[in-house]
C-alpha cells in the first residue's frame, strides 16, 4: 500500500502559500508520519519518525543511496566529493578523510578557531561602542569561512577569503534555485548562468592553482592543513592518491560544509539566547563560574556542559539542514507503506526534532533536554542534525567544536539584542534561512577584564 498525501497541485499552493517548511509540517500533521507528494515521473515520500530515520540510514541503508536527487549538487557544486559520491568511490573517500575528522583530528584546529574568534570580539567591541544595528549571520559567515579556509588551504589573505566565500555561495544558491525553480541550460547567457560560471571558475582555478603551488614545493615543507592532508593520503588497499578533480571537489565540498553549517548554528544560537533570557542567564553563570578571567581552552570546555546543551538544543529546534534525501534503489517498506525503487525518501530533522511521541512541548527552546540522564533515554535516532548511521556528516565534530568554542568566547563577553519587536520569519532555501535575517545590536555583558 503506498502512503497517503496532499495532491501536488494542493501541496504547491501550500508551499506557495505557507512556504515549504509550514506545508510540510501541515502535510504532517494531517497524513501522519509517512506521506508522498507526487512529482510527475517521480515519488517524494516523507518519513517522520525516529524509526525511519534509523531505517533508511543504518538497519536497511543497502536500499538507499544518493542517487538522482543529488545530481544537480554533484553537476553544479562538489563534483564527487565525499558529500555526494556513491559506492567504491564514497567507501574510498571515507576511509581516507575519516581520520582528519575524529575528535582528536580536529583539535589541531582548535588554536585557528579561537584565534579568528579572538578577532570578531575584538571587532565586537568597536560595534558595542558604535551601537548599530548589525546582520548577525553576515557576522558569523564572516569568521568561519575565515576559519575553514585557514584550517584547508594555511591562508591568511583576507581578499582571497571573502572571494572563495562569495564564490562558493553563489554556486550553492545557484544549485538550490535549479532544484526548486527553472532550469535554463546553463549555456544559456543569462545573468544568473554567467554569474554561475564565473563563481565556478574562479573556485576551481583558485584551488587548482594552490594544488599546483603546493605540488612544485617540498613536501617537507608543506603546512599541515586539511589540503596537505588530502594530498599526502593513499587508500590503504590500492596505494592511491587522490586525482586534482578529487581534491578539488573534496576541497569545496569541505568549505561548503565546514562553515555553513556553524555560521547557521550560530547565528541562529544568537536569535535563541536573545528570545530566552533564562536559558542567557544560566549560559552566562556557566561561563562567568568556570571561566573567571582565564582563557577559553579546548580543556575549559569540559566545564562547560550548558554551553554545549545551548549548541545542541539550538541544532534541535533549528536545524541548519532541516531536510535531507536519499533514493530508494530497492523495494522496500517504511511504517506500514510501500516504498517504490526509484523513489525519493526525504528525512526531515525539522519535524522530527518536533516528534510530539518523543519531544515533551517540543516547540520549546530547552537545553536541559540535554542532560546525560535525559539524552540516554531517548530514542537514538530521534535527533539527527548531522544525518545519521555511515553517511553522518563527516564534518559534525569540527562544526561542534567551533560552535562551542566560538558560543564560550563570544558570550562570556557579549549579549547581542534583537531589534526591537522582530518577529524571525523561518524558511527553507535549500538549509534553513531566516527570511528577513537577523538584526542585532552588539552589547557588552559586564564592565570585567576578559582575555
Amino acid at each position: 500500500m503506498l502512503p497517503p498525501g496532499p495532491g501536488l497541485l494542493a501541496f504547491i499552493q501550500a508551499v506557495r502559500t505557507r512556504g515549504f517548511l509550514d506545508a510540510v509540517e501541515q502535510a504532517w500533521r494531517t497524513h501522519g508520519d509517512v506521506f508522498r507528494v507526487g512529482l510527475g515521473a517521480r515519488t517524494l515520500t516523507f518519513a517522520m519518525h525516529p524509526d525511519a530515520v534509523q531505517q533508511v540510514n543504518v538497519t536497511g541503508r543497502k536500499r538507499y543511496d544518493k542517487r538522482a536527487s543529488y545530481d544537480g549538487v554533484r553537476d553544479f557544486l562538489i563534483g564527487e566529493g565525499i558529500a555526494a559520491s556513491t559506492g567504491d568511490l564514497w567507501l574510498r573517500q571515507r576511509r581516507l578523510m575519516a581520520p582528519f575528522f575524529t575528535h582528536s583530528g580536529i583539535r589541531v584546529y582548535a588554536d585557528l578557531m579561537l584565534r579568528d574568534t579572538q578577532r570578531l570580539a575584538e571587532r565586537w567591541e568597536d560595534l558595542a561602542d558604535a551601537g548599530e544595528e548589525v546582520e548577525i549571520a553576515a557576522e558569523m559567515t564572516r569568521v568561519t569561512a575565515s576559519i575553514i579556509l585557514k584550517a584547508m588551504f594555511s591562508t591568511e589573505a583576507m581578499a582571497s577569503i571573502h572571494r572563495m566565500k562569495d564564490a562558493v555561495e553563489i554556486m550553492t544558491a545557484f544549485v538550490s534555485q535549479r532544484m526548486t525553480g527553472l532550469r535554463v541550460p546553463l549555456w544559456v547567457p543569462t545573468a544568473t548562468n554567467r554569474r554561475y560560471i564565473a563563481a565556478r571558475d574562479y573556485a576551481h582555478g583558485t584551488i587548482a592553482a594552490l594544488i599546483e603551488e603546493r605540488r612544485a614545493s617540498d613536501p617537507a615543507g608543506w603546512p599541515d592543513d586539511l589540503l596537505s592532508r588530502l594530498m599526502n593520503a593513499r587508500d590503504e588497499e590500492t596505494g592511491e592518491a587522490m586525482s586534482e578533480a578529487l581534491l578539488r571537489d573534496e576541497s569545496i565540498t569541505v568549505f561548503f560544509a565546514g562553515h555553513e553549517t556553524t555560521a547557521r548554528t550560530m547565528t541562529f544560537a544568537w536569535y535563541a539566547l536573545a528570545a530566552h533570557p533564562e536559558a542567557a542567564a544560566r549560559l552566562h553563570a556557566e561561563l562567568d563560574r568556570e571561566l573567571g578571567d582565564g582563557p577559553v581552552t579546548v580543556d575549559a570546555l569540559r566545564r562547560l556542559p550548558y554551553t554545549l546543551q545551548v549548541v545542541k538544543e539550538v541544532l534541535r529546534l533549528h536545524p541548519p539542514i532541516p531536510f535531507y534525501v536519499r533514493d530508494a534503489v530497492a523495494d522496500d517498506e517504511i511504517g506500514g507503506f510501500t516504498i517504490p525503487s526509484g523513489s525519493a525518501v526525504m528525512l526531515s530533522p525539522y519535524c522530527t526534532h518536533r516528534h510530539p511521541e518523543i519531544w515533551a512541548d517540543p516547540e520549546a527552546f530547552d537545553p536541559d533536554r540535554w542532560s546525560p540522564e535525559r539524552e540516554a533515554q531517548r530514542h537514538r535516532f530521534a535527533y539527527h542534525p548531522f544525518a545519521a548511521g555511515p553517511r553522518t556528516c563527516l564534518g559534525n565534530n569540527f562544526s561542534l567544536l567551533e560552535s562551542h568554542l566560538m558560543l564560550a568566547v563570544l558570550a562570556r563577553r557579549f549579549a547581542p539584542r534583537l531589534r526591537e519587536g522582530f518577529t524571525p520569519r523561518w524558511e527553507m532555501q535549500g538549509v534553513l534561512s531566516l527570511g528577513e535575517g537577523l538584526p542585532m545590536v552588539i552589547a557588552r555583558r559586564a564592565p570585567r577584564s576578559f582575555h
